[in-house]
C-alpha cells in the first residue's frame, strides 16, 4: 500500500468536512475548530467518522476519535473542570490534539477546542501508519 502524505490526508479530510458540514473549502484550515469554527454538532461527528472511514478505508471505533463520557466521570471532571487525571486520559486518547492552550484553563466546556482540523488529520495519519 502506498504511503499517503499528510498533505493528501489533509485534502481528503477537508473534502469530508466540506461535504459533511456544508462549509466552504477555505473555512477548513488546520487550526479551525470543528464545533466553534465549522459549526459541527454532536450528531455530525458520527457522520464525519463514517465519511472518514469510507474516504480512507479504515475503521474508527466508537469514542476513538472523540472521547465520550469523560465529562461525566468524576475521576476525570469535577465542577466543570477537567482533573489532572482527566487531562492525562485526554492526552492518551487524543495524542493528535494540541493541549497547550487547553491546559491553562481546562474547562469541560472548552474540550471542543481540542477538535481541530489538524487533530483530525493527525488522528487519520496515526490510524494509517498503524495499519501499514
Amino acid at each position: 500500500m502506498a504511503t499517503i502524505t499528510r498533505d493528501e490526508i489533509y485534502d481528503k479530510v477537508r473534502t469530508v468536512l466540506v461535504d459533511a458540514l456544508g462549509v466552504d473549502e477555505d473555512e477548513v484550515k488546520p487550526d479551525a475548530v470543528l464545533v466553534d469554527d465549522l459549526g459541527a454538532e454532536s450528531i455530525d461527528f458520527l457522520d464525519i467518522s463514517f465519511r472518514l472511514e469510507k474516504a480512507f478505508g479504515i475503521k474508527i471505533g466508537k469514542g476513538e476519535m472523540w472521547p465520550e463520557g469523560l465529562a461525566n466521570d468524576p475521576n476525570f471532571a469535577q465542577n466543570g473542570r477537567v482533573t489532572p487525571a482527566g487531562l492525562a486520559e485526554l492526552k492518551k486518547r487524543m495524542p493528535h490534539s494540541n493541549f497547550s492552550e487547553f491546559e491553562m484553563d481546562p474547562q469541560v466546556a472548552k474540550m471542543t477546542k481540542l477538535f481541530t482540523v489538524d487533530a483530525v488529520v493527525g488522528f487519520i495519519e496515526g490510524k494509517l501508519n498503524t495499519a501499514n
